[in-house]
């Protein structure tokens, strides 16, 4: 299955009508990806957008879109190169939500660690399964309408007499919900913009989705980044934007190695 990118003619929305923030964020973060990170660069690219199709107007320009940037915190001064942005990490997060809309649509956040298994015993969600109480079983999962009517039905109830044993306590079982270790490999060799076709944006739109997603629905799990071309080598989910292809060859033996030693340690 092939990955890239199509390129075609952009065809603003009419019936929006929205020439304002949002509109040209939205297209700020897609281009911020194919970019690398590089503000400047994406900042070029949108005025010529914006020259061609008319995004802005008289009461909404460039000028006003890079201004809220930064009251926004999206963009700030690079301050090891005077005069030039960065974007902040407000925007590195936007745009792993914004990938993860893309990728996945968009999905509720669910319970932490919500990976089910046939097993039973202490985990952290009760299921509808009963059995007799053990030792070591705590006391908030003893079933005491269950226990007191087994103590009816074991011993009778006569005068005011009433006999509750171990044997007549029931417990409710507990279903696990096991943990995952991830590692997501990313080819950053040559062959990802072979024959000028860009393999490395949706590669990386796929993995802050996946990062996105792991945050959020399963905040227990971990996800560790590794980049590989000549070698292989361990980077932070915050640098995914920023992701250049490089004069690689592709060494996936390299990566798949420093996936297990990761993988080992987990």
């Amino acid at each position: 299955m092939a990955l890239g990118v199509r390129f075609r003619d952009f065809v603003p929305d009419e019936n929006s009508g929205d020439k304002g923030f949002e509109q040209l964020m939205k297209l700020f973060m897609q281009l911020i990806t194919i970019t690398s990170g590089d503000v400047g660069e994406a900042l070029q690219w949108l005025n010529e957008l914006d020259k061609q199709y008319g995004l802005t107007d008289n009461d909404y320009g460039m000028g006003n879109f890079i201004e809220d940037l930064k009251k926004k915190g999206y963009i700030d001064e690079n301050e090891q190169e005077r005069g030039e942005l960065k974007i902040t990490p407000k925007t590195e997060q936007k745009i792993r939500k914004s990938a993860l809309e893309e990728v996945f649509g968009k999905l509720k956040r669910g319970n932490s660690g919500n990976h089910r298994t046939p097993h039973t015993g202490q985990g952290d969600e009760q299921s509808t399964d009963l059995r007799e109480f053990r030792f070591g079983d705590s006391l908030e999962s003893i079933q005491m309408t269950e226990s007191i009517r087994n103590a009816q039905l074991n011993h009778g109830m006569e005068g005011d007499n009433f006999m509750l044993t171990e044997g007549d306590l029931e417990v409710r079982e507990n279903e696990h919900k096991s943990q995952t270790s991830t590692v997501l490999m990313i080819d950053i060799s040559h062959s990802m913009i072979l024959y000028g076709e860009d393999r490395i944006t949706p590669a990386k739109k796929v993995a802050m989705a996946l990062a996105e997603l792991v945050k959020q629905k399963y905040p227990k799990d971990s996800l560790d980044v590794i980049v590989f071309g000549n070698d292989a080598w361990q980077i932070e989910v915050k640098d995914l934007p920023y992701l250049q292809v490089g004069p690689y060859h592709t060494n996936t033996v390299a990566g798949l190695e420093l996936a297990m030693d990761l993988l080992r340690k987990r």
